[in-house]
């Protein structure tokens, strides 16, 4: 059973319920320990005195103001306390809005908000079913841990969310702090078309079982390789920015990729009936016959050109055909060719490193 990490009361009116907050999400980042590097020791962050080096206990910290130049005003913890609104005690819904009207720039973290025993589960529930049938979400502040905190009060199925907001001064305005943004409406006509339906084809329910963290899959499953004397790829570089003269093919690829992946494998492919089945394997063949009269007529490569093409196999491949490949089959086959540093080198290290030890097979093959 989860523990409150914050227990008050809500207020709304003359209207008051006692509840308790709870963290809504849970984080499953791998945490790693600081060691110093070669050793097992363990590295410890310790509280230490600037000016005597020497190590202070918790309870004798205290927090302090610099007003000029080596001076400073200091405050105890229990007198911020005495000043908090409501003795940090009060969550105060001050206006009801609609929640289509917040910005998600606005919204930090969620909790959840529960009664603090049966007999106050009534006021509780008569509170979640107003902001149900008005669709509003109340705004209320209330202090934690010696700082105020803008939120909104909504209601889900059985539970009221608390979602703490940023204040409006800690909101930037994109215009005056991005470098660059779009003078004019972008895209229009044909490609504006292309996008939405690229935008259709990738449209779906909202399902977040779906999505999980790849990345952290990735950090488990290098920890277990480290740990069996094992090496993992490097992941795929980020593709290229798309060509704004390429924008449309682009575009007409992503709608076709994205509505092949949509078709389900278990649907069985269409039977073409008999007639139209043997008219298929007549134009096949017919097709087959004429290829194969090509490939005959064709000459043989130069013995040189194979020759060439053997060498290049046994002793290792050139940087252009190097550079047709991705960073996973770079690494793996520098893998396989045993480069030492592999897993810290980027893609042109891997070319520059594989295209070397081609060099040196083919020396001393010959």
């Amino acid at each position: 059973m989860a523990r409150a990490i914050w227990t008050g009361v809500i207020t709304f009116g003359l209207v008051s319920v006692p509840v308790g907050l709870f963290t809504a999400t849970e984080d499953h980042t791998v945490h790693f320990h600081q060691l110093q590097r070669g050793t097992s020791d363990r590295i410890r962050n310790r509280r230490v005195n600037e000016r005597t080096g020497n190590e202070v206990d918790s309870e004798d910290i205290v927090k302090g103001f610099e007003v000029g130049e080596g001076e400073y005003v200091v405050v105890e913890p229990d007198e911020l306390d005495e000043i908090a609104p409501g003795r940090s005690q009060t969550i105060e819904i001050i206006d009801f809005v609609d929640l289509d009207q917040i910005e998600p720039v606005y919204f930090d973290r969620t909790y959840y908000i529960a009664p603090r025993g049966t007999e106050y589960t009534k006021v509780y529930e008569l509170l979640r079913a107003a902001l149900t049938e008005a669709n509003k979400v109340g705004i209320a502040t209330f202090v934690m841990r010696n700082k105020q905190y803008l939120t909104a009060l909504r209601a889900e199925h059985t539970v009221l969310v608390l979602q703490t907001l940023h204040w409006a001064d800690e909101v930037r305005d994109p215009r005056q702090e991005l470098p660059q943004l779009p003078s004019r409406r972008a895209g229009k006509g044909k490609e504006l078309d292309m996008a939405l339906q690229l935008v259709g084809a990738l449209s779906g329910p909202w399902e977040p079982a779906r999505y999980h963290d790849t990345y952290q899959e990735k950090v488990r499953e290098l920890v277990q390789a480290k740990a069996e004397g094992q090496e993992v790829a490097p992941a795929e570089e980020a593709p290229a920015a798309t060509n704004v003269i390429d924008l449309m093919t682009v575009l007409q690829g992503s709608i076709d990729q994205a509505r092949g992946g949509r078709k389900t494998e278990s649907e069985p492919p269409q039977k073409k009936p008999a007639p139209a089945r043997k008219a298929a394997r007549k134009t096949a063949g017919k097709a087959a016959g004429k290829a194969a009269k090509k490939t005959d007529a064709r000459k043989a490569p130069p013995k040189t050109a194979r020759a060439s093409a053997a060498s290049r196999s046994r002793h290792g491949t050139g940087k252009s055909e190097l550079r047709q490949l991705s960073k996973a089959q770079l690494y793996q086959r520098a893998t396989e060719h045993n480069i030492t540093g592999r897993s810290k080198m980027s893609r042109e290290e891997l070319i520059d490193a594989l295209a070397r030890a081609g060099r040196r097979r083919k020396k001393s093959a010959a």
